[in-house]
């Protein structure tokens, strides 16, 4: 069974994401082994470089990567898929033996580079411009819309 990994930056603040995230990830687990990682972020001080602070973040996400994950990096400009595509997408992983995709989504100040070039493939949400925090949510959602898209089932329209 094929097992999704959401290795996220800092928790969720906000009480109304964090409900719609246990929702999501409770009904994922239908469908697949869901895990959810928060690491912590870096201290964004007076100083410090954004690189500096990037390449801290990047370092305790690649704690919590195992080298047969495939890696999918959350980032703004890179390419988009519509709700059909992503199914798909999931489903040829599936089907090439992945055991294990993990989504990498930064703070604030996003991913490092380092880890945007070394990630198996890149991947934005939308053209809008999300919180980080909302990101998780829609990436949930879209997760367990490919799985019943996949499965045929009544909740894709």
């Amino acid at each position: 069974m094929l097992r999704i990994k959401l290795i996220v930056v800092d928790r969720t603040r906000q009480q109304f994401l964090r409900e719609g995230e246990a929702f999501y990830i409770q009904r994922i687990r239908r469908y697949a082994g869901m895990e959810w990682e928060e690491v912590k972020p870096a201290k964004i001080k007076k100083g410090r470089t954004e690189e500096e602070i990037l390449g801290e973040e990047a370092e305790n996400i690649l704690k919590r990567v195992v080298p047969k994950d495939y890696t999918v990096a959350m980032e703004r400009t890179a390419r988009s898929r519509t709700s059909g595509e992503m199914a798909l997408w999931l489903e040829a992983l599936q089907q090439k033996g992945v055991e294990c995709v993990a989504f990498l989504i930064g703070g604030p100040l996003g991913l490092a580079s380092g880890l945007l070039s070394n990630a198996r493939e890149k991947f934005s949400l939308s053209r809008l411009t999300l919180t980080h925090e909302m990101s998780r949510l829609v990436l949930l959602e879209q997760i367990y819309r490919s799985f019943t898209i996949l499965r045929g089932e009544k909740y894709h329209k």
